[in-house]
């Protein structure tokens, strides 16, 4: 098993402490709102440490995905969490982890900084298209969380 490491920053407007509260703490009642992606979510298991979901898209090409909460750090504004099952891994992959640590700028905004870590089965090849596909999904998604903020300045 090998593993593809690919770092993203997306700069906002958005003070830190907002969008962490909306991206990762509110995520699963403000983001079906700008994306519409998601048709459910359930909770699968819960501890201390992690919790898992299974989140079913409404219209993509992945149809579910099972994913687990690996940290989540409020006081630094880190929220780290692992796709573990479903078609998004696409066979390829034996999961893929995502560590996001939202940071404040001088100017009041903020920057979403994102790792993602493919760790693939086997040898597996990665077409880098579908990674780059994958990394622009993230950054709309965080662009309509931003553009929802915008618009509802009590939200």
């Amino acid at each position: 098993m090998g593993a593809i490491t690919y770092d993203m920053e997306i700069p906002s407007s958005i003070p830190a402490l907002r969008m962490f509260k909306a991206f990762v703490l509110d995520a699963d009642t403000l983001i079906p709102r700008p994306s519409r992606a998601w048709r459910s979510l359930k909770e699968m298991e819960e501890s201390e440490l992690s919790s898992s979901q299974l989140l079913e898209k409404a219209s993509s090409a992945y149809k579910s995905v099972k994913q687990r909460v690996d940290a989540v750090d409020k006081a630094n504004f880190t929220y780290s969490y692992s796709i573990i099952e479903g078609d998004a891994l696409m066979g390829l992959f034996e999961s893929i982890s995502y560590h996001i640590k939202i940071v404040p700028t001088p100017d009041g905004g903020s920057i979403c900084k994102n790792r993602s870590i493919y760790h693939t089965k086997g040898d597996a090849q990665v077409n880098e298209e579908e990674i780059k596909a994958g990394k622009e999904k993230a950054s709309g998604m965080f662009k309509a969380v931003e553009a929802y903020l915008l618009a509802n300045p009590d939200a």
